[in-house]
């Protein structure tokens, strides 16, 4: 348990949280909407400061993040929580273990996590499987840490951070991936238990700090696949945060609360990659599809395979000097080759 960052005392021992856009304001003795952040007598605290519920190492790539570090190991770690609440949600028996009045975990510092990764030969750090926000004092002393000993921290996040806390952090990221899950406030609000207006501008903040950002929509079978909604997510990634941005549009999985719902078919997934690349995308990608052609990386310059994939692993790849060496187009990303 430790006191949490950015929160505000209210009159009779009320308090308000201010890292996310719930802003949650919480009554002495009870837990805001992430299950994990408690009121006691006045201050906020959080009961998951390195706490972990889950570590692993990973390829980057499983993140996904493809255009960091390709074919490097990234050292993995999740507390329980989140601050949305999707009903389709692929890790719902951790990110949503404290609505059920349980937080469980093991204790592993902020060194330990560190020196773990260093052990174990990782480029990176990754705060992902819940949300990293929630448990943002964690998050945050390992990316201090971490820089010290020359390891990059990434984050999987539903992008639903408010802009002090997220500016506090972004110069100890390298970089984020966000689940930008739809385009409609409706869907937010009653499927997710959050708002799209504040996640696009956390997409946006995110892009203008230098984070390198990439974005992945889950392909949720009867409300994200849609033309017109995969051709404005599209539009609006390219527009508002750049055609450099890789967009990975994922494969849905029955799961949660949707186990009776069909996965996304594969026609689908071609069909939202070949809007990204109409709306001016680099970069999209097919995810949960093993041995897709949609996991590789092309040049968008020749249209030459550049990084071949299959699955998390890498076949090959081509680039030199973060370039195309066919006809020396940039690619963008970071330790490319």
């Amino acid at each position: 348990m430790k006191k949490a960052d950015f929160f505000e005392k209210l009159e009779n021992d009320f308090v308000q949280c201010t890292l996310c856009p719930h802003n949650c304001r919480i009554a002495p003795k009870k837990f805001g909407l992430c299950g994990v952040r408690q009121n006691q007598q006045g201050v906020l605290v959080t009961h998951v400061y390195e706490r972990a519920i889950a570590t692993h190492v990973d390829p980057i790539e499983k993140k996904p993040l493809f255009h960091v570090y390709p074919g490097s190991k990234s050292f993995s770690v999740a507390t329980v929580g989140c601050n949305f609440t999707c009903t389709f949600c692929q890790n719902h028996e951790i990110s949503q273990m404290p609505l059920t009045g349980r937080i469980q975990g093991y204790p592993l510092s902020a060194n330990e996590v560190v020196k773990a990764a260093r052990e174990q030969g990782c480029r990176t750090i990754a705060c992902t499987y819940t949300e990293p926000t929630i448990y943002y004092e964690y998050a945050y002393d390992i990316a201090v840490i971490a820089k010290k000993h020359d390891i990059d921290v990434v984050f999987v996040s539903n992008g639903y951070i408010n802009p002090k806390p997220l500016k506090k952090i972004a110069p100890f990221l390298t970089a984020i991936n966000v689940d930008l899950k739809g385009w409609d406030e409706q869907f937010y609000r009653q499927v997710c238990g959050g708002d799209l207006k504040s996640v696009k501008s956390s997409l946006k903040l995110i892009k203008s700090l230098g984070i390198f950002l990439e974005v992945t929509t889950l392909v949720v079978t009867g409300y994200v696949d849609n033309t017109d909604t995969l051709k404005s997510i599209a539009r609006f990634i390219v527009e508002e945060l750049g055609s450099d941005t890789p967009w990975h549009v994922s494969r849905f999985h029955p799961s949660y609360q949707y186990r009776n719902s069909q996965p996304t078919p594969l026609s689908i997934l071609q069909h939202a990659r070949e809007i990204g690349y109409e709306q001016g995308l680099r970069y999209v990608y097919s995810g949960n599809v093993f041995g897709d052609e949609g996991e590789s990386t092309f040049c968008y310059s020749c249209g030459a395979k550049l990084i071949a994939r299959r699955g998390y692993e890498i076949i090959s790849n081509a680039v030199k000097n973060n370039a195309c060496p066919y006809c020396g187009a940039e690619i963008d990303g970071v330790g490319m080759s």
